[in-house]
Parts: structure tokens; C-alpha cells; sequence
């Protein structure tokens, strides 16, 4: 039977020093910032260990990084992927940043689905670029009418724009479908807007689902993967560009420009996650089975009022509670619950009155988590 990699007590939880266990106090329960409740994978552990011991903390090398995903990503329908068209980058956002640079100019609109991962807007913004919104619809997937408008809008007077794909989406956790990428595409084609597409929680979509690589759909995008989401490897960072049969003159730009590469202890992890992960990972998605389930479970138990969809894909949830606890529901139930989620304002237009949680963790935290929140709730 494969081990649950979510069976880790709270008290040795609490002995971790990343920002998830140490932004708030002890007394806080923390489900928000995307990191997982997981023992590590052995085969990433034994090559890190291996890598320190040996005192190979250099620059990146002749690890296999580009060939390791290439034969980790059999797993989906991607046909003629081959290493010459993936590009190590140091991590997803400069990656997507960069490839959105290389199309657009400075004041070029970007466009997003909102509510979306925060970064999508900060680090664009920061570039000097506009963010467009083309909202998702009330089930949380993409709504081709608002993409139309979005296009028209950051188009108009010739402009030029782009357009930054999260596919699963984060949050809410949709596995966009082939027909829905392949009308983004149709659209993408019509309005003269070339797609990035950040994938990287392609290796954590649920059962009767299915991640479609974009670039299948739209052979002239590029996308951005990484094992850190599905392997819990934020803390070495390292990501891969990988490009559609008929993205040459976008990869040979990029590749013509100066650009970070990721970390040598980044590329050693993750193609170790890609190489020999696949046992971890199975533990890992079914104890994730279990837990998207039992949250829809336990809210209704504790919550009965928050609405939950059980999300497809990813390990990030997202909760609607109307107006119980006004515009930001996170601040109610850290204060009154002592639970701390993501912000829902945080992600854009629809973010209001929600908040983001994530299930990435044992059922007894989660059970905990519900408790709180209902307590929060009873209180308002």
C-alpha cells in the first residue's frame, strides 16, 4: 500500500520554518499560502542529501532536468514533445513574465481570468504592463464572451497584448477542458492575442479529469511547468519553458536574451520528483482524493452556509461565503477563529466575500479548520 505523505503530527508541524508555520502565531491554524503537509518524497530527499554531502552546490550542469519532464510528461496526451523545446527558467513567474515581455510592449495590456492567482497582476504591474480582466463565469470556468470583450479591449488602436493562461486554475481548482482551451485558442488566433499558459499544477488533477498542456491545443504557445507545487519544492526553486511545435521565433527570442537560470539544487530536486516520484505522487493525489471530499463534508457538517466546489484540480480551494462575513472573510475567521486562509480580495475581480484554503494537509487539520470556521461564522 503507498504511504500517505499527509501523516505528519501538528507538533512536528509546528517545528517547520517556512513563512506557512511562522507568519502567524502558534495559536493560528495556517491553510493558505501554497505549501503542503507532506513528508518529502525519498528519492528528492536521498539526491538533495546526496548533492550536499558531495558538495555539488554549484551552477546547473549536465542534470537531465529538461529530459526528466519530457519523460514525466508521457503521463498526458502531448504528442512530438522532445528536451529541444523546453528551456530551464528560474521559476514559473519569471518565466511567464519574460515570455509575456517578449510579446508585448511597456503600457501593453496582459490579460487574466479572475479571480486568479495574485502574481498574475503584481509582477506584470511591476513590468509595466496592464492587467485586463475577462472574469471567469459563476462556475468557476472560462467564459469565452468576457475573454471576446477582454481581447477587443487590450487590442484596441493596434495595440498589442497577451494573454496569461492558469491551467488547472488556481483557485478553485478547474481542469480546463480541451474544448474550452481549444475555443481560448480559436480566440487567441481571430484577435491576434498569443497565450501563456502557467501549468504549473498539471500533475495534480483529480480523478475523472484530465489536464490538457495547452500548447497541444495552440501550437504556437509556450507554457511554464515545475515539480514545486506537486513535489512541495518551493524551497528550490527551478522551472521549465516549454514550447508548442510552432513556437520557434518566441523560444529563439527568449533564447537570445539574458535570463535568470534556476538554482543547480532546484534542477537536482525536481528532476529526481520527475525521474523517480511517481510512487510519492500516487500516495500524494490519493490522500488528496480523500480530502476534497471531506472538506465538502466537514463544511457541511460546521459550515453549512460557506458554498465549496470540489475543486478538479490542485490542492487550493475556493470558499464563498456571501456576505456572512463582509468583502474579506479571511480577516473574520483569522480573528475570530483563529484560522488563516488566503485573502479572496487579493485575487481580482470575483474575490470579494471569499477566501482561498488549502487541503494539502492530514483530515485531522482539517477537521480542526472546519470547526473553526464554523465557530467564526457563529459568531458574526
Amino acid at each position: 500500500m503507498t504511504a500517505d505523505p499527509f501523516d505528519v503530527p501538528l507538533s512536528r508541524l509546528r517545528e517547520r520554518t517556512s513563512a506557512k508555520w511562522r507568519h502567524y502565531s502558534p495559536d493560528v491554524l495556517p491553510l493558505w499560502v501554497a505549501e503542503m503537509d507532506v513528508e518529502l518524497a525519498e528519492p528528492v530527499q536521498e539526491a538533495m542529501v546526496r548533492a550536499v554531502r558531495d558538495g555539488d552546490l554549484g551552477y546547473p550542469g549536465s542534470t537531465p532536468y529538461a529530459e526528466a519532464f519530457a519523460q514525466f510528461a508521457r503521463r498526458w496526451d502531448w504528442p512530438g514533445l522532445d528536451a529541444s523545446r523546453v528551456i530551464p527558467v528560474q521559476s514559473v513567474i519569471l518565466g511567464y513574465v519574460d515570455a509575456l515581455l517578449e510579446h508585448t510592449d511597456a503600457g501593453s495590456a496582459v490579460i487574466v481570468n479572475s479571480p486568479v492567482y495574485p502574481p498574475f497582476y503584481s509582477y506584470l504591474i511591476q513590468a509595466g504592463r496592464e492587467i485586463v480582466e475577462a472574469p471567469l463565469d459563476s462556475a468557476l470556468r472560462l467564459d469565452p464572451d468576457a475573454i471576446e470583450r477582454a481581447m477587443t479591449e487590450a487590442t484596441a488602436e493596434g495595440r498589442r497584448a497577451a494573454y496569461l493562461l492558469c491551467n488547472p486554475h488556481n483557485p478553485g481548482g478547474t481542469a480546463h477542458t480541451r474544448a474550452e482551451l481549444q475555443t481560448l485558442a480559436d480566440l487567441s488566433r481571430r484577435h491576434g492575442v498569443p497565450v501563456v499558459s502557467d501549468e504549473i499544477h498539471a500533475p495534480v488533477v483529480h480523478a475523472g479529469h484530465q489536464f490538457v498542456p495547452y500548447v497541444t491545443v495552440d501550437p504556437t504557445a509556450v507554457s511554464l511547468h515545475a515539480a514545486s507545487k506537486a513535489f512541495n519544492l518551493a524551497a528550490v526553486p527551478a522551472a521549465l519553458m516549454v514550447g508548442g511545435v510552432e513556437s520557434g521565433p518566441l523560444l529563439d527570442a527568449f533564447r537570445a536574451g539574458k535570463h535568470h537560470a534556476p538554482a543547480h539544487l532546484g534542477v537536482i530536486a525536481q528532476t529526481a520528483a520527475y525521474l523517480h516520484g511517481d510512487e510519492w505522487l500516487t500516495g500524494m493525489l490519493a490522500g488528496l482524493e480523500r480530502n476534497r471530499f471531506l472538506v465538502r463534508d466537514l463544511l457541511a457538517d460546521h459550515a453549512p452556509g460557506v458554498d465549496y466546489r470540489v475543486p478538479e484540480a490542485t490542492y487550493l480551494t475556493w470558499l464563498d461565503f456571501g456576505d456572512t462575513l463582509g468583502e474579506d472573510p479571511a480577516a473574520a475567521l483569522l480573528e475570530r477563529g483563529r484560522v488563516a486562509l488566503n485573502r479572496g480580495l487579493d485575487f481580482g475581480t470575483g474575490g470579494a466575500g471569499h477566501a482561498r484554503l488549502n487541503i494539502a494537509t492530514s483530515p485531522e487539520i482539517l477537521a480542526e479548520a472546519a470547526r473553526r470556521i464554523g465557530t467564526a461564522l457563529s459568531g458574526s
